[in-house]
C-alpha cells in the first residue's frame, strides 16, 4: 500500500482543488461533479487493479464514482477503494467549515462493503482499544474508557453530531460529568480524532452514513484505535441489499477487523474547508495551499502534508 500513498495524495489534493470555485456559491452538485471527475480520471492513472467498493451509488447513478467502479490501469496490485470526493457537499456549498476530499484503501477484499444506510458507530484510541463494546451501555464503555486512559469521568471528552437522534447519549454523558463536543456536519474527522492526542477526544459516537462508517474505520485502524458498528438498515430493500452484498446478519455488532480485515491499508484526506484538525484551502495571490492528514496502516502514524500549488484549481 506504502507505495501508492503519494499517488492518493494526489488524487485528494486535485479532487480538493477543483472543488474550490465552487465553495460558497451554493451549487453543491457542481462542486461534485468537478471532484468527482478529478478523482476518477488521476485514479485511472494510477498502476493497480482497483475497484470502488464504498462510493456514491449504483452503477445507473454514474458518472458518480459507483459501488463496483473500476479503477486504475488494471495492472499491479489488487485494491479495494472507499471514496468520497467531498464529505461536506452542503458544507462546501455554503462555505462551511468540515468539507473534506478523502479516500481509504486497503488490499483486495478487506474492507466491508456497506450500503447507503445509516449506521452506528462507536470510536475510541489505542489506550482503550479491545476493552470497549458497542453493546455495552454508554457509561460503561466509559468508564472503560477512563481506566484505560487513567482519567476522571470528568476529564473525559466526548464527541457526537448535534442531532436529536443523539440527545439520549449527550443527556447520559453529561449528566456524569463527561464533557460533550457537539459538531454539525462530517463525521469522518471527529471519528479519527479520537486516535489523535492533541485532539483531546476520548469517544465517538453517534448514527451516521455507512459508507463514512468504513471510510473512518480505515483512519482510525491506521492509527491502531478501535471501531465497532451496527449496520441499522429501516426497509426490507435495505435489509436485501445487506444481504446481497454479504452481510448475513445486518443487524449484528461489527468488529473493527470485519470493517477492515487488514492493518495494510491507507487513508488520505485533504481538507476543502477547515476541521477540527485541519486548514482548509488557502489563497495567497493564486498560490493556493491544501492540508491533508496521511495514515498509513503499518507505521501507524500520522502525517500532515502542507502542499503549494502554483496551478489555479480553476
Amino acid at each position: 500500500m506504502n507505495q501508492f500513498i503519494q499517488d492518493f495524495l494526489h488524487v485528494t489534493e486535485s479532487a480538493a482543488l477543483a472543488t474550490y470555485p465552487w465553495i460558497g456559491t451554493g451549487n453543491k452538485i457542481e462542486a461534485d461533479q468537478a471532484a468527482t471527475d478529478s478523482m476518477r480520471t488521476l485514479l485511472n492513472k494510477i498502476p493497480m487493479d482497483g475497484e470502488v467498493v464504498i462510493g456514491e451509488g449504483e452503477m445507473d447513478e454514474a458518472p458518480m464514482l459507483f459501488i463496483g467502479e473500476k479503477v486504475g490501469t488494471g495492472n499491479g496490485a489488487g485494491i479495494d477503494l472507499a471514496v468520497d470526493p467531498i464529505d461536506g457537499t452542503t458544507s462546501t456549498s455554503k462555505g462551511k467549515n468540515n468539507a473534506i476530499a478523502v479516500i481509504a484503501a486497503a488490499k483486495k477484499g478487506t474492507l466491508l462493503h456497506a450500503p447507503d444506510m445509516y449506521m452506528e458507530k462507536l470510536v475510541t484510541g489505542p489506550e482503550a482499544a479491545g476493552k470497549i463494546d458497542i453493546d455495552y451501555p454508554l457509561e460503561k464503555n466509559l468508564r472503560i474508557i477512563a481506566d484505560a486512559k487513567e482519567k476522571k469521568l470528568e476529564e473525559l471528552k466526548m464527541i457526537v453530531q448535534d442531532r436529536e437522534r443523539h440527545n439520549h447519549w449527550i443527556e447520559e454523558a453529561r449528566a456524569l460529568g463527561v464533557r460533550t463536543e457537539l459538531f454539525e456536519e462530517g463525521d469522518v474527522i471527529p471519528a479519527i480524532a479520537t486516535c489523535i492526542h492533541r485532539s483531546d477526544i476520548d469517544l465517538f459516537i453517534g448514527i451516521g452514513g455507512a459508507p463514512e462508517g468504513v471510510l473512518a474505520a480505515v483512519g482510525v485502524k491506521s492509527l491502531g484505535g478501535e471501531m465497532q458498528a451496527r449496520l441499522l438498515p429501516k426497509t426490507d430493500e435495505q435489509w436485501k441489499r445487506c444481504v446481497s452484498m454479504g452481510i448475513t446478519n445486518p443487524k449484528e455488532a461489527l468488529g473493527h477487523n470485519q470493517l477492515v480485515g487488514t492493518n495494510e491499508c491507507a487513508f488520505i484526506a485533504t481538507s476543502i474547508t477547515s476541521n477540527m484538525l485541519l486548514q482548509g484551502i488557502e489563497n495567497n495571490q493564486n498560490v493556493f495551499t491544501t492540508h491533508s492528514i496521511v495514515l498509513d496502516g503499518l507505521n501507524k502514524c500520522y502525517r500532515h502534508v502542507a502542499t503549494e500549488h502554483t496551478k489555479s484549481p480553476v
